[in-house]
């Protein structure tokens, strides 16, 4: 008996042991994800990753890849007859209006490698509920036209200068479409420079007050992120700075 004893409490002993060390491993292995593990997606997902919320949305018939590094910063290649959004930045939980969040800037750079033909851009992107609105600061395109474009139906509705650039502010209406509720009919609000750029700063906070002050109005922020889009074309990017900053 003294035996068994003794044996039961060295197996014992041994599986705690074993246990402990496994634990010890998983922890490493989840703070790893956070320090320096690229993280490579090819399907629909959103997630949080080294600080920032990320997500990849595409149609089928469309091909996506996009890298995650670290502190926002990512890389993408897209090619298909339909649509993909690589994105990285902050899902707000659609429970404040921007005034309340504080003032949003971001600061950016990236190689942006787009075909000319279709439709791609590189922006800031967003939504906000309530009214759901689709929202894109663009910074830079790939076909020869930029966006909107006569194929969205965009009404011109002014001028900002801001961050050494003029932007022209447009609205258009999507009429049952994807959204972040689902199959919806939404206004998509619209700051395109005049001329393209791939590194700077975007006063994101500016672009929303001159939306409502031109009677635009907005709801409660969803999301504020730095955007690779590509539509009916094929292209690649690389997002080497991606800091977005919020100032109370």
């Amino acid at each position: 008996m003294k035996l068994m004893k003794g044996n039961t409490l060295c197996l014992f002993l041994l599986v705690l042991l074993i246990f402990s060390a496994c634990g010890s491993s998983d922890k490493n292995r989840q703070n790893d994800n956070n320090t320096g593990r690229d993280i490579v997606i090819t399907r629909n997902k959103i997630g949080t990753y080294d600080g920032y919320d990320y997500e990849l949305w595409k149609n089928e018939g469309t091909f996506g890849r996009m890298v995650l590094g670290n502190s926002g910063t990512f890389s993408c290649r897209w090619n298909g007859t339909e649509n993909a959004l690589f994105r990285t930045g902050k899902k707000f939980g659609s429970t404040q209006t921007h005034s309340q969040i504080g003032n949003i800037s971001l600061n950016y750079s990236a190689s942006f490698l787009p075909s000319n033909t279709g439709v791609s851009y590189l922006c800031v992107y967003g939504w906000t509920v309530n009214p759901l609105i689709e929202f894109y600061v663009v910074d830079s395109w790939g076909h020869s036209n930029r966006p909107p474009g006569s194929w969205a139906g965009a009404t011109h509705k002014g001028v900002i200068t801001i961050d050494e650039g003029v932007y022209d502010i447009y609205v258009s209406t999507r009429t049952n479409m994807p959204s972040i509720q689902g199959t919806r009919t939404f206004q998509q609000y619209w700051s395109v420079r005049q001329s393209k750029r791939t590194s700077g700063t975007i006063s994101v906070s500016e672009h929303l007050k001159k939306w409502e002050e031109l009677g635009m109005p907005l709801g409660n922020m969803y999301e504020v992120a730095l955007c690779v889009e590509g539509y009916n074309s094929n292209g690649s990017a690389e997002v080497t700075e991606n800091t977005l900053i919020i100032k109370n």
